[in-house]
């Protein structure tokens, strides 16, 4: 009961924090018309709410994952940290606690 318990809180803090998470969504580009190229901060930030990103432009086909007018290098390096970052915490923390608890057993 207490396992299953724990799944339920597990999945409502989720969707949770998808739900606060979709707030955060880029909604178009701004930048293609302006002069201006994103950097590595840009990056970053757009790397980390990819997922959310990649959501809404399914059904949006205004919104890309990927900024267009960007500085090359730096932004890329941005983006695939923040992109790795996100999935490396999502996915790769809840292997090394199970691994972690089944050493413990």
């Amino acid at each position: 009961m207490a396992t299953r318990l724990g799944r339920l809180a597990r999945l409502a803090v989720a969707i949770a924090l998808i739900a606060v998470l979709s707030g955060c969504a880029a909604s178009g580009n701004p930048l293609a018309s302006s002069g201006s190229d994103a950097g590595f901060w840009l990056g970053l930030w757009q790397g980390f709410i990819s997922p959310v990103t990649f959501i809404v432009s399914l059904f949006n086909d205004s919104v890309g994952i990927y900024e267009v007018r960007n500085n090359g290098t730096w932004y890329d390096f941005g983006f695939m940290l923040g992109v790795s970052t996100v999935f490396g915490s999502v996915l790769g923390g809840s292997s090394a606690a199970r691994s972690a608890r089944a050493h413990h057993e």
